[in-house]
Order: C-alpha cells, then structure tokens, then sequence
C-alpha cells in the first residue's frame, strides 16, 4: 500500500515537473517529499502503536495466568486442610471407639470377677 502510493506521487510529480516550469517544478517536488515525509511518520507511528498493544496484551495474559496459578494453589491448600481435619476426625472417631471397648472389657471382666468371688 506504501508502494503503491508513492509510485502514484512519484508518477504524479514526474508529469508535472515535465509540463510546469522550474520554479512549479520545486514546490510540486517539495509537496511530493512532504506526502512521502508524513506518510513515512505515519507507518511508524502505527507500528509503535501496534508494539505497545501487544506487549500490553501480553502483560495482561501474564496477569491472567499468575492469577490462575494462584487460585489452584489456594484451592489445593484449602483441599489439604480439608483431608487433614477429616482424617484427624477418624483418627478421634477410632480412639474413642477404642477407650469405649477397652473400658466395656473392664467393666465386663470385673462384673465376671466379682461372679467368680461370690
């Protein structure tokens, strides 16, 4: 498209300073580097701009993707905890089921005891 234009100036220019005289010939010349001048300004102007938005776009994707590591490793903190209380729970649950046997066995031994005295 850059091409295409400046040939269309360049071709321009070229007709006009072989019909025009010479001081015609300078501005028209003059007003094709000044075209070619701000259309050069202008691609470079576009291109950083296209520079700074991707790199903007990809800090973002950065962002997004620590924020995610993150939140997996909350939810597998908070999934440890959980598995660690619940086995602490049947840990309880056993030794108390235990305390009450061993204290039943007792009882019933010294109930059969006291049987054997009499």
């Amino acid at each position: 498209m850059k091409k295409l234009i400046t040939f269309v100036v360049t071709l321009t220019t070229t007709t006009s300073l072989a019909a025009c005289s010479q001081n015609a010939q300078d501005q028209t010349a003059q007003a094709g580097n000044a075209v070619a001048a701000d259309m050069s300004a202008t691609a470079s102007n576009a291109g950083d701009r296209i520079d700074a938005s991707t790199d903007h776009a990809a800090d973002r994707a950065g962002d997004h993707l620590s924020n995610a590591g993150g939140s997996v490793e909350t939810t597998a903190d908070q999934a440890g905890s959980a598995i660690t209380n619940g086995a602490d729970k049947a840990g309880n649950a056993i030794s108390n089921g235990a305390d009450k046997a061993a204290d039943s066995t007792g009882t019933l031994l010294e109930k059969a005891g006291k049987k054997l005295k009499d």
